[in-house]
């Protein structure tokens, strides 16, 4: 199964604040914020929420396509990329920028106050799909995550004039995007990813209600952190998949992403939804466990030790084929 994954490529900058954000609130002064946090931590990693979702998808033997826009600084992050299976070749690199930067700083409760520069990301809207599905013999998805706003909304497009079914992961873009570009992201796709908390705003900012969302798209993966993931189809019984155990929380950046990883390796390998749900966790708890959204490591053994131990025998015999 040929998946593209459009979107961020970045350099993650990590920083940890040893206390609780809420702590520094005050709560009638609200609107006149002004606050510094002296961090213990900081951790320059790669990331970017395409690159991320690329890395592990590669990182269990898929051979994804990664599409997004980087500056001439790609070179080292490009390599390393390549090494863990995935296929760089339609990024596109400008002349003129430098490669995104995400900078973010998490609180003893796993809370995130982060800032996202854009960069070269701003060109990925002048990338076409076309030539990528030329060039890979056709696309049997595109994962369409948050990016440059207008490119999300071209590649959108494009997907529905050439047919190609496509992903919607609007997430951290939900924010600054108005209602009518979410709704022309949603309509049409084959799945809808969103936590909890975006489901949510999605709702709000679409106007439409949690039913009317699912007349337009066919699955909806809604993801409930340590309550694990609830998937929903117009018509059908609703699955809930509890979250895979974790042995100890390092970092929550890039926890989605690697969710979003597995759910796509295993509907790449043909297993059913609830076996992507269950995929997707335990690559969630990979990531959660590591220091930056790339740098769990995968063996075959271990990962289906650790899947039998979350979620039975039965399961992982499904999984195990696939597993190298």
């Amino acid at each position: 199964m040929r998946i593209a994954v459009t979107g961020s490529i970045a350099t993650d900058h990590l920083m940890t604040f040893p206390g609780k954000f809420t702590d520094q609130l005050v709560p009638d002064q609200l609107d006149r914020v002004s606050l510094s946090f002296l961090v213990d931590e900081l951790e320059v990693r790669r990331g970017g929420i395409a690159a991320n979702i690329c890395y592990g998808m590669g990182s269990l033997g898929h051979r994804p396509i990664l599409v997004g826009a980087v500056g001439d600084d790609f070179a080292d992050y490009r390599s390393w990329l390549e090494r863990h299976g995935v296929d760089t070749a339609s990024v596109h690199v400008s002349e003129l920028r430098h490669t995104a930067r995400f900078l973010c700083t998490t609180d003893e409760d796993h809370n995130q106050i982060a800032s996202f520069y854009a960069g070269a990301m701003s060109e990925a809207r002048d990338i076409e799909l076309r030539p990528v599905a030329d060039r890979v013999g056709g696309l049997d998805l595109v994962m369409i995550s948050p990016n440059d706003p207008e490119a999300m909304i071209r590649h959108t497009e494009e997907c529905r004039e050439r047919g190609y079914a496509f992903a919607a992961d609007i997430s951290q873009q939900l924010a600054r995007m108005d209602g009518a570009d979410i709704r022309t992201l949603v309509e049409g796709a084959s799945y809808l990813f969103t936590n909890e908390y975006e489901k949510g705003l999605c709702e709000q900012k679409t106007g439409w209600s949690d039913a009317e969302i699912l007349d337009r798209v066919q699955i909806r993966i809604t993801t409930l952190g340590a309550k694990g993931v609830v998937i929903t189809r117009k018509g059908q019984p609703e699955i809930h998949v509890p979250a895979a155990p974790v042995e100890k929380a390092v970092e929550p950046t890039g926890v989605g992403d690697a969710f979003r990883a597995g759910f796509l390796s295993a509907v790449a390998w043909g297993l059913s939804l609830e076996r992507a749900a269950q995929v997707g966790n335990l690559l969630a708890a990979h990531c959660l466990e590591s220091p930056g959204p790339q740098e769990y490591r995968l063996t075959g053994r271990t990962f289906l030790e650790r899947f039998t131990d979350a979620y039975g025998q039965a399961a992982a015999d499904e999984v195990a084929p696939h597993l190298s």
